[in-house]
C-alpha cells in the first residue's frame, strides 16, 4: 500500500471516539461512498449549524453534489464557507446482554473541507453526469440531459475526498465476562440489507412497457453492476 492509498489523519478528521475502529485504508472510503446514495451536509449559516440530506455522485478523489441556486446553504458553500459531509450505511443491529453494550455495526465516513463551485459548463455536466450515474446508473443516457434553463438554476459543488475519516464496527457484542457468564436471554446480531423492490411504472406510460434490464435487474446497493446490464 503507498501513501496514495492511505487516509492521513487531520486535526478535524482524526477520530478520538472508538479509535480502534479507525480505518486508514482510503479504499474503504470509496467502499463506502459507492454502497450509499444520501449523504449529509453540514454547513454553518448565519451563525447556526445546518444539516441537509443531499445525494451526491463521487468520480476518484472528487464529491458532487448539488441542489437549486436559490438554496442559502448551497450559496454560502459556493462562496467558500467550510463544509462537511457525513455518509453512514448500518450493517446491522448488536444485540448485547446489558443495556449499555448494545450497539450496531456501521460503516461511516466525515469528509471535510472547502467545496468549489462548478461553472465551467462542460464540467458541470461532468458531475451532474456522476451525480446521475451513481443514484440511477444508466439515465444519462437514456433521458433527457438537462438544458440551458436547469443549468442555470442548478449549483454543482465539487469537495475533495483528500480529508476524510472512516470509521467502522463489525462482529458480535462485547459484552462484559460476568454478563456472558450469567445472562440467559438471546445475544448476536441483526444483519441489515437493502435490496430493491418490484418497479412501480408510471400511471401515464403506455400500456404493456417493459422495465428495462438497467432498473428491474439493478443490483444491491454496494454490488457493482453488470455492464451489460446498464441499458
Amino acid at each position: 500500500m503507498t501513501i496514495d492509498d492511505q487516509l492521513s489523519p487531520t486535526t478535524r478528521s482524526t477520530v478520538r471516539r472508538g479509535r480502534k475502529r479507525a480505518q486508514t485504508d482510503r479504499h474503504q472510503l470509496y467502499d463506502l461512498l459507492d454502497s450509499c446514495l444520501i449523504c449529509h451536509l453540514g454547513i454553518v449559516l448565519d451563525g447556526a449549524p445546518v444539516v441537509l440530506p443531499t445525494g451526491y455522485g463521487r468520480d476518484g478523489d472528487t464529491l458532487y453534489v448539488h441542489g437549486s441556486t436559490g438554496s442559502a446553504s448551497l450559496a454560502a458553500a459556493t462562496a467558500g464557507a467550510p463544509v462537511s459531509v457525513a455518509v453512514t450505511r448500518v450493517d446491522g443491529i448488536v444485540y448485547a446482554r446489558s443495556v449499555f453494550h448494545h450497539s450496531m455495526n456501521y460503516s461511516s465516513a466525515v469528509v471535510h473541507g472547502t467545496a468549489t463551485a462548478v461553472t465551467d459548463p462542460a464540467v458541470k455536466l461532468h458531475g451532474l453526469r456522476v451525480l446521475t450515474e451513481h443514484i440511477v446508473p444508466g439515465s444519462w443516457e437514456h433521458t433527457r440531459q438537462p438544458n440551458r434553463k436547469e443549468l442555470a438554476a442548478t449549483h454543482v459543488l465539487a469537495l475533495s475526498l483528500r480529508e476524510a475519516s472512516v470509521k467502522l464496527r463489525s462482529g458480535p457484542p462485547n459484552d462484559e465476562d460476568d454478563d456472558v457468564a450469567g445472562h440467559r436471554e438471546w445475544a448476536g446480531v441483526l444483519p441489515l440489507h437493502q435490496v430493491w423492490g418490484t418497479p412501480e411504472p408510471c400511471p401515464l406510460l403506455p400500456a404493456g412497457r417493459a422495465v428495462p434490464p438497467r432498473i428491474a435487474e439493478r443490483p444491491v446497493l454496494g454490488a457493482r453492476p453488470d455492464p451489460e446490464m446498464v441499458r
